[in-house]
């Protein structure tokens, strides 16, 4: 495909030859730092340049020796799923010091090294800008005594630096998300969701104590996700009386039949006097006050082991391939920068306007300017907060707005995890504005058929962490049965609805919209939040239920792949779901490290077909014992899974053997990951606001009614690189392949290069999109609220 600028075709254009980079892991590990050391080490070898490990991060450094070792293609093999950091971590007191530092960049000189990867929290970042400002000092300094030749300084002359976060606290201003946040979520809701099963038993509460000595978003977000009764956090100590409070909340839901309550401490939690507030003061206070049977568990390190989620796999991949990309556009006047995330997209941002900023933080805690620290935390903290405080407590009778707007909730199209969180987040952010809620089972054909009934605030308790979707779904149009529904709506006087739902929930918006002009029922506000594992609905990167797929697909196939260790070489043929869509099986393949993705997107032929098998022998006749290729259900009619099985069977004899495995409803099935209860939650509860919003618009005072037919009172909110936005979904209609139900743009087809490069394959990659040096912005757009990646 041709490419005329000059900036997109990578490989042509920024060469390493001649380059050598180091890349190193420092500080606290978390899981995906692997991932992203493979991807720097390949995306390096790939340019040309070299690239070297450094052992035992800023200690290795000092000591020079076996620490410092060259990296090949082979040596990161295998690590993608590994947990922690394979080449280790160490926190270095020397490398303080001027002399470690000193020694420092003596064992770089000596391996040519003059391009730095860091990836560790601030304190590592920090040390590394220091040594940058330091460098040419350092070399003057080597060459006074003789360590160095005099024509190093010029030849070495400047040290450039990228960095990357890795912190499971995801403590770090100017990114959304850091390396290590989303796999530690996923070990706490792993935890709480088997302590709510025997809390339920037993009738228990339990008091939970999660990392974050210095920040409270694992707390916060992992309270969101399951739904806690309370949360405490450092960025937000309760008020005066709090204990009151809690325990008048926690006693008012066991009178509303709940059986267990759950409290989520972080182990840097504090009331307004900087006191610190522990699990065992909170488990004697519920037992002294209510005489409930309480528990403490404290999860501690196990948050930081095992094995990476498919987000924090991708995130690493993209961050580690983005810091290559920077450090080849690097010059002598260039800042150090780090590579983040913004929305979904790579951003670039000066390290020490983050770093300042985070300690920012601190100094705004530490002087109880405790709403300026939220503030400083970033738009995605402060949104999560006000959605927790939303959902979490309910309202009295007496405070809430009287509306008397009746709002429906539907589910539409095939189950996806997560449904059941953005279900109940519209429920209780619906009757926090004084609306009647109704919940209308299975879909259109519940609809029609007036299974439709009001859902309180208590009906939804426990929804969050329940997969599939406990109202029902169907595929059923609205279209055959629009009088019936028409007859419903007017019946039980619904001036809203809120469907959540896939492709079949976008078609059915359109065919709402078409009936306006011969019913008025429907002339009323109509919002689609996305939820489908395929990730198809045009006017949506992402969908609630995509993340969940892409754990239990990335999880079996490295379940799949070991399989096959310590036996004779192996290729597996993985088939995915997703229609025509081909997000699943590219974005799955680049989080289990796949060898080829084939999908409808991207045609192929036997050519192709044939230059994968060569590939793969090649690769199988070295070190490589394993081989992964995925294939979209739909990718191609002729091209089955059973054919390319055979062929690659045929074609690989005697180097390798082959199996095939087709995942199939799996990937639909299981509990909701943290990402797509939370994103579920954030996004319906936007979604119910807008409601409301056109509700009061749209409200005829004279007429006594609702009445909205214009093209933007029937909106598809979607995630759009960096923001949530409204679209009108008749705009939408332009941007959509019908026949195949996918949208005509897509923009996770720009990961695909990633996958191949890390493959192996000689291929151009598209950097007209990649991150540019942006600055730190204290208040984003107010939609980039979003919190999401890939």
């Amino acid at each position: 495909m041709a490419q005329p600028d000059s900036k997109k075709i990578f490989f042509e254009n920024l060469s390493g030859a001649g380059k050598a980079i180091a890349v190193l892991t420092s500080g606290g590990d978390a899981q995906g730092m692997n991932a992203a050391v493979r991807a720097v080490v390949r995306m390096g070898l790939y340019v040309g340049a070299k690239v070297y490990f450094i052992h035992e991060g800023y200690q290795g450094m000092v000591d020079g020796g076996e620490n410092i070792k060259e990296a090949s293609w082979e040596s990161v093999s295998s690590m993608l799923q590994v947990g922690g950091t394979v080449i280790g971590s160490a926190r270095c007191k020397e490398f303080r010091s001027h002399e470690g530092r000193l020694k420092a960049a003596h064992n770089l000189v000596q391996h040519g090294i003059t391009n730095l990867c860091v990836i560790g929290g601030d304190g590592s970042l920090t040390g590394a800008n220091l040594f940058r400002e330091e460098w040419s000092g350092l070399l003057g300094e080597l060459v006074e005594q003789g360590s160095i030749e005099a024509d190093a300084v010029q030849k070495y002359s400047a040290l450039h630096i990228v960095g990357m976060v890795g912190s499971i606290d995801n403590d770090f201003c100017g990114t959304d998300m850091t390396i290590g946040t989303d796999s530690a979520l996923h070990r706490i809701i792993e935890v709480v969701d088997a302590i709510m099963t025997t809390a339920q038993s037993h009738q228990r509460t339990f008091v939970l104590e999660v990392m974050g000595r210095h920040c409270g978003y694992l707390a916060l977000v992992s309270a969101l996700a399951c739904g806690a009764d309370w949360v405490l956090i450092p960025e937000m100590p309760p008020e005066d009386g709090w204990e009151d409070k809690m325990c008048q909340k926690l006693s008012a839901n066991r009178a509303g039949m709940k059986r267990l309550n759950i409290i989520i401490v972080a182990e840097g939690a504090i009331d307004h006097n900087n006191k610190p507030i522990t699990t065992e003061y909170i488990k004697n206070l519920v037992v002294k006050c209510l005489g409930f049977d309480t528990r403490v568990t404290i999860l501690g390190h196990v948050q930081r082991g095992g094995t990476p989620s498919a987000f924090d796999r991708i995130l690493a991949s993209r961050m580690g391939v983005e810091a290559v990309l920077a450090l080849l556009e690097t010059t002598a006047n260039t800042p150090a920068c780090v590579v983040s995330l913004c929305g979904n997209q790579s951003v670039r941002l000066p390290l020490m306007e983050c770093v300042q900023m985070t300690q920012e933080v601190q100094k705004a805690m530490d002087e109880k300017r405790f709403e300026e620290a939220v503030k400083l935390r970033g738009r995605s903290f402060e949104n999560n907060l006000k959605t927790y405080k939303l959902l979490a407590h309910r309202k009295l009778e007496s405070e809430l707005p009287t509306s008397n707007f009746n709002v429906a909730v539907l589910n539409v199209g095939a189950p996806a995890a997560g449904m059941n969180a953005a279900v109940r987040s519209a429920v209780r952010v619906g009757i926090s504005e004084g609306h009647k809620m109704f919940a209308v089972s299975d879909g259109f054909e519940g609809f029609y058929k007036g299974q439709i009934k009001e859902i309180k605030w208590a009906d939804v308790g426990g929804w969050t962490g329940q997969g599939g979707s406990l109202l029902g779904t169907k595929r059923t149009l609205p279209a055959k049965h629009v009088d019936k529904i028409a007859e419903q709506m007017r019946a039980h006087n619904i001036n809203a609805l809120l469907i959540v739902g896939g492709f079949e929930a976008f078609l059915s918006l359109l065919e709402l919209l078409t009936a306006r002009g011969k019913y008025d029922e429907f002339c009323v506000p109509m919002v689609m939040v996305p939820a489908t594992v395929s990730n198809n609905v045009p006017g949506s990167d992402l969908s609630i239920g995509a993340d969940t797929a892409l754990n239990a697909i990335t999880t079996t196939c490295d379940r799949i792949k070991q399989s096959a260790s310590g036996t004779k070489r192996r290729v597996f043929i993985i088939e995915t779901m997703g229609g025509y869509c081909g997000y699943l099986a590219s974005v799955g393949g680049l989080a289990a490290g796949a060898d080829a993705a084939y999908i409808y997107e991207e045609p192929f032929d036997i050519r192709d077909l044939q230059a994968n098998v060569e590939h793969l022998t090649e690769k199988m006749k070295g070190s490589i014992q394993r081989g992964l290729v995925l294939r979209n259900e739909n990718c191609n009619e002729n091209y089955t899974t059973d054919f390319i099985y055979q062929l690659y069977s045929e074609e690989g004899k005697g180097v390798f053997d082959s199996r095939k495995n087709v995942l199939g409803h799996m990937q639909q099935g299981g509990a909701p990951s943290p990402f797509d209860r939370n994103f579920g939650t954030k996004i319906s509860a936007k979604a119910m606001q807008w409601v409301t919003k056109k509700l009061v618009e749209t409200f005829r005072q004279d007429e006594g009614r609702v009445f909205a037919n214009t093209e933007d009172s029937c909106c598809l909110l979607g995630m759009r690189r960096r923001a949530l936005v409204f679209q009108p979904v008749v705009q939408l209609k332009d941007q959509t392949d019908f026949v195949h139900r996918i949208p005509k743009e897509q923009w996770w087809l720009k990961l695909r290069p990633l996958m191949k490069i890390l493959a192996k394959y000689k291929t151009s990659y598209d950097v007209s999109d990649s991150g540019q040096l942006e600055h730190v912005v204290r208040n984003r757009p107010k939609e980039s609220d979003a919190s999401v990646a890939m």
